[in-house]
C-alpha cells in the first residue's frame, strides 16, 4: 500500500527531530513488539517523557489514543510527538514540513500516495499516512488464536490451557482483557484505575485536581507530557470527571511479555510484578483476597508469557 509505504519512511526518520537523532521507531521498536523496553520514553538528548511507550501493536483495537484517550483517532496523535519537547522535539507543523520538504526521498513517495509533491505536503497528509502505517501493523497469529479459533487444541501447553480457564474465570482478567468470539484483542478499549502513581500523590491530591481543573485543555495537555504528577492522574487530566482519577486505558496483552515494564508510568519491571499488582488491585475493589495456589499463579503466568506472536516459518 503506497500511503503505508510513505508512513513507514517518516516513522523510521530520525531527521525529523531537533538533533536528527530520534524517529517513532526509537521508542517503538520493530524488535520490542514496538515498544522500547524503558520505564518511561526518551527523545532528543535523552529528555525522559512521563508514561511507558505503549505498543503500537495494539493501536488498532482502540479508537481512543494516548494511556488517557486524549485524542479520539490515530489521525489525531500521530504528530503529537513531533511537537513535544521530550521527544521529537521541533517547533511546529512548519519546522516538520520543511524537514520533509528538503529530503529527496520523499518525492517519489508523496507523488505516489498523493499525487502531489513534497513541496505540495501538509500536516493532514503526514498524519493520514503515518495512520496508514500503523494500522498496517497487523499482528500475527498467538497461540491462542490458533487455539480458540482455528480448533487447533495442541496450540497451548497444558500450563497454558489451565492458565486460560484461570484467566477466564477466577482470576477475572479477561473482564478488562477481553477475548470475544472471533478474536482475542485482549483489552476492553476502556479506561480503569489500578490506583498506580496515586498513591505517593494523596497528600496533595485534592490541590492537584483543582489546580487541573481550572487549566485551560492545552495546559493541561502541556502538562500531561511534561509533569509526571498530572500524567499520574490518567484519564481525569482530559475528563475532569472525578470518577477518571488514575484511570488509564487497558493494554492489549498480545506480546505481553515483550514489553516489559509495565504500567502507564513503567514502574512495574517484571510481568509476576504485575500479575501479582493486579491481584492486590482486585482484592482492594472486592475487598477479598484473590485466592490462587502456587501452582495456579505459575499456569497463569505460563498462559500470559505464550500470548506472543507466531514466528513465519
Amino acid at each position: 500500500m503506497v500511503l503505508a509505504r510513505l508512513g513507514r519512511t517518516l516513522f523510521f526518520d530520525t531527521g525529523l527531530s531537533r538533533n536528527g537523532t530520534v524517529s517513532c521507531a526509537s521508542c517503538h521498536r520493530p524488535d520490542q513488539a514496538f515498544a522500547d523496553g524503558k520505564p518511561v520514553a526518551e527523545g532528543v538528548e535523552g529528555r525522559k517523557g512521563t508514561r511507558n511507550t505503549p505498543s503500537l501493536r495494539g493501536a488498532v483495537y482502540t479508537e481512543a489514543q494516548f494511556w488517557d484517550g486524549r485524542r479520539p483517532r490515530l489521525e489525531d496523535q500521530v504528530l503529537d510527538p513531533f511537537f513535544n519537547p521530550r521527544e521529537h522535539g521541533l517547533s511546529d507543523t512548519t519546522d516538520l514540513l520543511n524537514r520533509i520538504r528538503t529530503r529527496d526521498e520523499y518525492t517519489r513517495l508523496f507523488s505516489d500516495a498523493f499525487g502531489i509533491s513534497p513541496q505540495q505536503a501538509t500536516s493532514t497528509r503526514v498524519a493520514q499516512a503515518l495512520s496508514a502505517y500503523v494500522r498496517s501493523l497487523e499482528q500475527s497469529d498467538i497461540p491462542l488464536d490458533r487455539f480458540l479459533f482455528k480448533q487447533e487444541t495442541s496450540a497451548l501447553p497444558p500450563a497454558e490451557q489451565r492458565g486460560l480457564t484461570l484467566f477466564r474465570g477466577r482470576a477475572r482478567c479477561a473482564e478488562c482483557h477481553h477475548i470475544g468470539e472471533r478474536a482475542a484483542p485482549l483489552t476492553d478499549g476502556q479506561f480503569h484505575s489500578e490506583g498506580v502513581g496515586l498513591d505517593q500523590l494523596r497528600p496533595r491530591l485534592a490541590l492537584l485536581s483543582r489546580t487541573v481543573a481550572k487549566a485551560t485543555l492545552e495546559e493541561r495537555d502541556r502538562w500531561i507530557s511534561s509533569d509526571t504528577a498530572v500524567a499520574a492522574l490518567g484519564r481525569f487530566a482530559v475528563t475532569l470527571n472525578p470518577a477518571d482519577l488514575g484511570s488509564f486505558k487497558t493494554p492489549s496483552l498480545r506480546n505481553v511479555a515483550s514489553t516489559a515494564p509495565y504500567m502507564h508510568d513503567g514502574s512495574i519491571a517484571t510481568l509476576e510484578e504485575a500479575v501479582e499488582r493486579e491481584w492486590y488491585s482486585r482484592s482492594r475493589e472486592q475487598d477479598r483476597p484473590v485466592m490462587l495456589s502456587r501452582e495456579e499463579r505459575e499456569d497463569l503466568l505460563a498462559f500470559l508469557r505464550g500470548l506472543k506472536e507466531i514466528s513465519s516459518p
